[in-house]
């Protein structure tokens, strides 16, 4: 996962050029108000930055009601509101038994819906309130909402039946306006994502091997002993849904071809949750991430996934590497409920993150882990700049996912570009130290590789080494199967402070 360069600049710059201002905001605790007017984008993203650098998160409810209305309002005014009927407790542990269509949840549904055409001011005004939901969610108590006034912010966030009430879509509009002027919204909307061509500089021999029965192993391979653990295991009968940006169309290794040489007897789902898309990749990431967790063992001389007999689903969940707009929140909170719901899913494995919090997908990941799911996520992947400031990204951060980082081929330096952090769990290597070489995949078409780096590759690495687990052990559960993963690792004695339970030997993990 690559959230870019572009994005951690721009952020900074935010924070430096409002530093006056955002210092004396957060002096005391204190906000700007209501009566002050918009709040800057710039103070907005200082304040985001400033707890960034304090606390490891962003999350809406650290800042006052104004700037979440100045955020709302210089984004596409879409409020995601989280909703619980009135006396309730945390709902963490018991969101996937909720019934959201139960008289209660829909009471409290409809009283916030009142709560907001009240405080729009159009409340009796049929076609403006037909108008007002733009989503919901059949499984999860949040919808999402057109609105722009600052008494609706206020009354969502003073309600007891409102979990959280965030400006879901400002990541993509928090960039400053040029003083040239041009487009508000931000460009990141494009990064992270690339035409996912053949490398044709590889080198046989050294950047990969030649494997039966006419397969490419990559070289990162044999630093996690996953060819002495294809003699146990290759990852047969287990389910891992990839929330992505969907899978080439165009590539029979993930298609027509799945099956094929030493890949047999298993299948490949495509489907979308993006609003408005549909399962083909719009990205290249998705691809790229489908081709290192199973990609077939084939005979044209296509680079083998890690578990290339798994099964596999692919969900084109977002546009973008980068969480920004409300379409990929709404298409990643949808997958992840759908994983939970898919009792075959084992794993599922995500590739994408933001410096932003969002309650929907924090519900969806906690509708997963509560069905069992194993799942990880990117830890993050700047520069070696802003890797270290920013720490480990969301949803990474949460404790229901295992973070993965990714190390150079020494095993105990993070990446170039990589994040770690308190929050990492698990280290794949997948960057060598003397040429920057990083671990072959499938392109966009054709049976020559392509390459990956970042957190993306080590978290698609790491679910598909947790799947020759799973599938040696199918009746374990899932702290079973992470304890054995945890006891294979290179610091399982002395746990790191920033890079967890360090590399995975696969061939140990898996056992005799």
């Amino acid at each position: 996962m690559k959230i870019v360069n572009v994005f951690a600049a721009c952020m900074l710059f935010a924070t430096f050029v409002s530093c006056k201002r955002t210092e004396s905001v957060l002096q005391g605790g204190q906000q700007p108000s209501a009566t002050e007017g918009v709040v800057p984008k710039s103070v907005i993203n200082g304040l985001v930055f400033e707890n960034l650098h304090k606390t490891g998160r962003f999350d809406w409810k650290m800042v006052s009601d104004s700037v979440v209305w100045s955020a709302l309002v210089q984004g596409d005014s879409i409020l995601s509101v989280g909703f619980q009927p009135s006396g309730t407790a945390d709902i963490s542990r018991e969101i996937d038994k909720i019934n959201v269509n139960a008289g209660d949840w829909q009471d409290a549904r409809q009283k916030v819906l009142s709560l907001i055409t009240e405080a729009e001011q159009f409340k009796g005004d049929t076609k403006l309130e037909k108008g007002l939901v733009t989503y919901q969610s059949p499984k999860l108590p949040v919808f999402y909402v057109k609105a722009s006034r600052f008494a609706t912010v206020k009354a969502l966030r003073a309600s007891a039946l409102v979990r959280y009430a965030e400006p879901v879509g400002y990541a993509r509009y928090m960039q400053v306006q040029p003083a040239s002027g041009g487009a508000t919204s931000s460009s990141l909307l494009t990064f992270g994502c690339d035409s996912n061509l053949a490398n044709t500089s590889l080198v046989p021999g050294v950047d990969y091997t030649n494997i039966t029965p006419g397969a490419k192993q990559s070289w990162n391979y044999a630093n996690h002993n996953i060819p002495q653990a294809w003699t146990q295991s290759t990852g047969a009968n287990v389910k891992i849904m990839l929330i992505d940006t969907g899978v080439s169309p165009t590539q029979d290794n993930l298609g027509s071809n799945f099956n094929q040489g030493a890949s047999t007897g298993r299948t490949i789902e495509k489907i979308n949750t993006f609003p408005g898309g549909t399962p083909a990749d719009v990205c290249g990431h998705g691809t790229k991430m489908a081709g290192v967790i199973g990609a077939p063992r084939g005979t044209g001389g296509n680079s083998a996934g890690i578990a290339y007999n798994s099964n596999l689903i692919t969900v084109h969940a977002a546009e973008n590497v980068v969480i920004l707009s409300p379409e990929s929140v709404q298409g990643i909170g949808d997958a992840y409920v759908l994983g939970g719901d898919n009792a075959a899913v084992k794993i599922i494995s995500m590739s994408m993150g933001s410096l932003f919090s969002f309650g929907h997908v924090t519900d969806g990941i906690r509708y997963a882990y509560n069905k069992g799911k194993l799942m990880f996520c990117a830890a993050g992947t700047t520069n070696s700049t802003f890797g270290p400031f920013l720490g480990v990204v969301y949803p990474a951060t949460m404790p229901e996912v295992q973070a993965v980082t990714g190390v150079k081929d020494n095993g105990t330096s993070p990446c170039e570009d990589c994040h770690s952090g308190r929050e990492v769990a698990f280290d794949i290597i997948m960057e060598k130290s003397t040429t920057g070489r990083n671990p072959l995949t499938t392109a966009a078409t054709g049976n020559p590789p392509s390459t990956v780096g970042g957190s993306s590759v080590a978290t698609a690495s790491c679910a598909a080494i947790a799947a020759l687990v799973w599938s040696k052990y199918p009746t374990y559960s899932r702290d079973s199967i992470l304890a054995r993963m945890r006891r294979a690792s290179s610091f399982y004695n002395n746990k790191h402070g920033q890079l967890g339970w360090g590399v995975v030997d696969a061939q140990k993990a898996v056992g005799n």
